[in-house]
């Protein structure tokens, strides 16, 4: 069966998303994509649009594979025979190390659905050297996610992590100016299911706020969180006076979405639009070592999520992320 091109694989985009200029090999071979942790779906899915679209196009293809992964949140572990599995089809073949998987590949993808391990996995591909992208979230804790970007530059290794709903072609439409002009203000929903081993937000409902952060841009200054057994509603002030909303729902048929409002009128953002948008920035980032989501960023972005979680503990008063920043750094 002839693989499929990434233009097919991400066919209705923009042009920007439709071009590949990463179509480069590593030592004349494919680039070598190695994934930690088949506790997580996007283990498989992403592996997939790699290894079944061309390669003598992108230049890549998912070669290794290490289950391992959470052994102690049940949804998780209980799901990596099944992926294993799965994986297995794609002529992946299973590691019973990190170690092992960093001698046969070179770049990462850190997929562990647990991010309590993701410092400590991720310290040992900065020690390889190997170029990594973390998925969400990127820690369980505001403290290791600032541990993980400094031990990357101590390492000098790039490193990004993103949700996947950052790149979809409708939020970015917004984000670049294209849809509303100037962005004034946002309103975002998505599932925020909590599990105890992690912040509340930091598990499921990262992928809402990780969406109004896209929208708004940098310089969130407070945070607070009214928080119930149905839902979350989370109100944040930029620096400069806008506001953002993020709502996060804990019904089973949840979606992703949201308003922008800006100069131009309003559009709908936040929607889920695929994984392959997020592939195809990865990739980019492993051929050009260009990160497409600054450490700051991402860091602003748990900063919210902490403050939110802090604003919860103080009956939803606001917290800065100035504080919960200085907390973590001591």
């Amino acid at each position: 069966m002839k693989r499929r091109t990434f233009t097919h694989l991400i066919s209705g985009s923009s042009l920007a998303y439709a071009m590949h200029p990463w179509n480069v090999t590593f030592q004349n071979k494919p680039m070598r994509v190695g994934v930690i942790g088949l506790d997580t779906s996007h283990s498989v899915a992403f592996s997939r649009i790699i290894n079944e679209a061309d390669t003598d196009e992108s230049g890549f293809r998912v070669t290794h594979a290490y289950p391992y992964g959470s052994r102690e949140i049940e949804s998780s572990y209980s799901r990596i025979p099944r992926y294993t599995d799965e994986i297995k089809e794609l002529k992946v073949e299973i590691t019973d190390s990190i170690g092992a998987l960093l001698d046969q590949v070179d770049v990462v993808l850190l997929e562990t659905n647990d991010g309590r391990l993701h410092l400590e996995q991720a310290l040992q591909v900065f020690e390889a050297g190997k170029k990594v992208f973390i998925d969400k979230p990127i820690a369980a804790s505001l403290a290791d996610t600032l541990k993980i970007f400094a031990a990357a530059e101590e390492y000098n290794v790039p490193v990004f992590s993103a949700s996947s709903l950052r790149f979809s072609p409708g939020t970015q439409e917004v984000a670049n100016g294209t849809a509303v002009g100037e962005v004034l203000g946002a309103d975002t929903y998505s599932p925020a299911r909590l599990e105890e081993t992690h912040p509340d937000l930091f598990w499921y409902g990262i992928h809402g706020i990780e969406s109004l952060c896209t929208i708004m841009g940098t310089g969130c200054k407070q945070v607070r969180r009214t928080k119930s057994d149905l839902m979350d509603q989370v109100t944040a002030e930029w620096a400069d006076g806008r506001i953002g909303t993020f709502r996060g729902l804990r019904t089973d048929n949840a979606g992703y979405g949201g308003l922008a409002y800006g100069t131009k009128g309003v559009s709908p953002a936040g929607m889920y639009e695929g994984y392959e948008h997020l592939v195809v920035e990865i990739l980019k980032f492993f051929s050009t070592g260009q990160v497409p989501v600054s450490s700051e960023e991402t860091i602003e972005i748990f900063a919210l999520m902490a403050a939110a979680h802090a604003s919860s503990e103080r009956n939803g008063e606001f917290v800065t992320l100035e504080e919960v920043i200085q907390t973590a750094q001591t």
